[in-house]
Formats: structure tokens, sequence, C-alpha cells
């Protein structure tokens, strides 16, 4: 917020919906390519845009900058319109503050995704993005605040999960500040002078109290709370990237103690392993196991094979990973937790492994692909009527894949090693005099984790939304 012409830019009072205008348009035009434009994939909009760049480029902003796409979300923008016209009137259900919906979601979208192909089907595509609009208007339109940020979208928990391992947070610069603030505008908003009931700047949707707050879990980035805050005492702040894995234990704003969420250790479970099973389902051997699934269950539909798989990598192989390491600390480790307190305390270190993963993954589709928004842009443009943009370049791909490959890997180690730091912090706490009987269990799941994500890595892969062929 300090620097020259950024600060002051994210410093006014517009600037996200500045920022979500164009997205909106961008969203309006791949839905309509999409239902309307060709249904070849690798020359649609919504395809290309959407599983190739959009992901992508999302994975590198989380990592560098934090979670600016929920800054950006133009999901939200439709729901600020329409709730000038209708005001919510409920609050969310108190049974469901918390992340198993989301979780639920989170799956769901993994799974239909491999069903039904959906980086080979614009028309598929155009469809769950206006099924993202129509589910933010139903629950925003009926529920308080920022229910379907905070409760529901699948991938605004993807994007608070990666952002734990962000260098940047938005937070408070002078903690004493907040120590002599009486009016808190930060959650409750900046209020008239004259009628305590007229909100000028909405506070916190998300019940993030500042001064208390942990980390970027739950964070959207909006900056509501440094437009409220009278004294400019909220800033997006640099830190130690991965240091609120390390603070299991802290209670934090809105969010309790991570070691007491088993929902929240859910969602960091299959943020992980889902990487895996999302990478596992674009290379050759998914086909060889399908097959074997299917004759070994007597079954011709993919459906209940995917499940079958679906069900190996998010509960099977978590069960017994963690199950495992969490038994061998109990036992070596002398720690005097139980076997489930052990998982949940662990699993949140997994979490800069799987984020490697992730961006090894959309980093892979991303580079090998960056260049092909443009012969797409130019067919979009040509199908209108409009040849400005000249002849579709098709040969127009991306990086080699012997540049792509070395950054895949650099981003597996590098999230290797973040996973093993946050480990041993955490062993350290079980553990003061001997925390390498507790870190070792669990440094043998991460690497077993990393070995698989490499091995994935190595396997011939789709070139999912592009014209190239596998290598």
């Amino acid at each position: 917020m300090r620097v020259p012409g950024v600060g002051r830019f994210l410093g006014w009072r517009h600037a996200r919906t500045f920022v979500q205008i164009p997205l909106l348009l961008v969203a309006i035009l791949m839905v309509l390519h999409g239902l309307f434009g060709p249904s070849l994939a690798p020359k649609n909009l919504a395809t290309t845009l959407t599983w190739l760049h959009f992901r992508g480029v999302l994975a590198l902003v989380i990592l560098g900058a934090g979670n600016f796409f929920c800054f950006s979300c133009p999901f939200v923008l439709v729901r600020n319109i329409a709730r000038k016209f209708f005001r919510p009137r409920w609050n969310w259900p108190q049974k469901l503050r918390n992340k198993w919906v989301s979780v639920g979601l989170f799956v769901v979208v993994l799974f239909i995704y491999e069903l039904f192909d959906l980086w080979a089907s614009p028309l598929w595509t155009a469809w769950l993005i206006l099924a993202y609009f129509g589910t933010v208007l139903i629950v925003d339109g009926l529920f308080k605040h920022a229910a379907f940020c905070k409760f529901v979208c699948p991938l605004g928990q993807f994007n608070f999960v990666a952002s734990t391992v962000s260098p940047l947070e938005v937070a408070v610069r002078d903690p004493e500040v907040c120590t002599d603030c009486h009016t808190k505008d930060c959650i409750r908003g900046r209020r008239d002078s004259g009628s305590d009931l007229v909100i000028l700047q909405r506070g916190c949707e998300l019940a993030l109290f500042q001064p208390r707050k942990v980390g970027n879990m739950d964070c959207t980035f909006c900056l509501d709370c440094v437009h409220a805050c009278p004294h400019d005492n909220v800033g997006i702040l640099s830190r130690m990237p991965a240091s609120e894995l390390m603070a299991v234990e802290d209670h934090r704003s809105g969010i309790g103690h991570f070691s007491r969420r088993k929902d929240m250790a859910a969602l960091m479970i299959v943020f992980t392993f889902g990487a895996l099973l999302n990478a596992f389902g674009m290379v050759s051997p998914v086909y060889v196991v399908e097959k074997w699934l299917g004759h070994l269950l007597h079954l011709g539909i993919e459906a209940p094979v995917l499940a079958t798989i679906f069900a190996f990598f998010l509960l099977v192989e978590p069960l017994v990973l963690l199950g495992g390491a969490a038994w061998f600390t109990q036992k070596s480790g002398g720690s005097r937790r139980t076997l489930m307190p052990l998982m949940v305390r662990y699993s949140y270190a997994l979490v800069p492994l799987g984020f490697g993963m992730w961006l090894a993954h959309y980093g892979f589709h991303f580079f090998t692909g960056m260049f092909t928004i443009v012969p797409v842009s130019q067919s979009a443009m040509a199908s209108l009527g409009w040849n400005f943009l000249g002849h579709p370049r098709w040969l127009w791909t991306g990086i080699p894949m012997r540049f792509v490959q070395p950054i895949e890997l650099g981003f597996i180690i590098l999230g290797f090693f973040g996973s093993l730091l946050v480990t041993h912090r955490l062993a350290e706490e079980d553990c003061p005099g001997h925390p390498m009987r507790a870190f070792i269990p669990w440094a043998i799941v991460c690497l077993l984790i990393c070995a698989a994500a490499l091995w994935l890595m190595f396997q011939p892969m789709e070139m999912r939304a592009t014209f190239m062929m596998s290598s």
C-alpha cells in the first residue's frame, strides 16, 4: 500500500470494481463463445481461457502476491449489483458455518471435470460458468454478508488454501493502534456520524477482525478493512510464506484454532491429494487403471469406475498415510495427542507440497499453451466479421517442454521442502526434546507424495484444449 502508484490505486475505493468490470466482460464473452462458438475446444475462448490461461495465471499470482483473484472476482461484482435491488434477509445457518459444503463441492467439481471432459467441451464449460453466477446470486441473494465466499465457493477455498503459502497478507501495521481504537471499523464498517445505521464503507464480510486475524485463510483481499480503517493501519504486508501453517494452535478471528477444525483439515487433504488426482487424470496410466477396474467390478460405464479412483485418492490413500504417520508419531515420538488430532494437526503441513503440485500441473498447461490465446482470439473476432486481428496463427502454442519441465520440477521440490519445514516446526512443538521422532514419519509421507508427483510429471501428458500432441 506504500508503493508509489500501486498503493494509490489499491487505496482507491473503486479499485476492486475497476478490476472486476473487464473480467466480467471477459466472462460474458467466454460464455457466449462457449454456447454459440465452435465446438472444438482449442478454437473456443471458453475452454482455452478457462483451462489453460486462467488456472495458470491464478496459481502464479497466488504464489507471488496472494489471493488477488478473489479481489478481482467478477461473480462478486454481479452479486453487489443484484444487492442494490434485493436485500438478503437471513444469516447463514449455524450448523453450516464450516467448510464441509465447500469441500464436497470441491470434490464434485474435480469429479465432473474428469467425467464430462470439461477441458474438451466449450458448451459444458460455459454452463459451469453460468452455474457459478447463478449460485452466487441465489446464496448471497438469500443470506447476508459473504456466505458464498466463506462457506460455499470451491474455487475460493482453493485460493484460500493456496494463499497460506503466499509472501503477502492483509494485516495491521501497528497492533497498538488497534488497541486504542474504539470504533472497530475494520469489521463493523465506517458509519455516518449522524446515524449509526448508515454504513459509508462496509467492514470485513467474512468476519475477520484485523487485530486478531492470522494469515490469509478466508481472506478475499477485498480491502474493505483497508478502506474502513480510520487510522490507515491496515495494509498488504510481507510475511514468511506458510508461517500461518506452523501456528495451528493459535486462535484466529473468524476461524478459531486450525488444530480443532476437522473440516479445515479435510479441505487441506482434498487440496493436496486432489492435486495428485487431477494430474493422474491426464496421464496415460489412468486409462489402464480404469480398464482394469471396469473388468474387476464388471462395470461398463465410467462414473462408478471414476468414483472408485476418487475414493482411493481422497479417502483410502490419505487415511493410510496420515493414519500410519500419526500412529508412528504416538509410538516413537511419545506425543500425547490421539490419532485424529495428530492427523488434523499435520494435514496443514502438506499444503506447500500440494500447492507445488498444482503449480507444476497448471504451469505445464499454461506455459506450453500460453500463446494459444492469440489465434483463438483472432478466430473469435473473425467469426464476427471483425478481421482487424488478422488471420489466426494456429502454430502459436507455447514454451517448449525442455524449458517447462525444469520449472515443473522446481515447483514440486520447492513445495516439498516447504512441507518439511512446516512439519519440523510442528514436530518441535510436539516433542521438544526429540523432534526428529515426530518429524520422520511425516517427512516420509511428504517424500512419498513428492515421489508420486515427480513420477506423474514424467508421464506422457494430454495437451488439453490445444492442438498440440501429447509429449
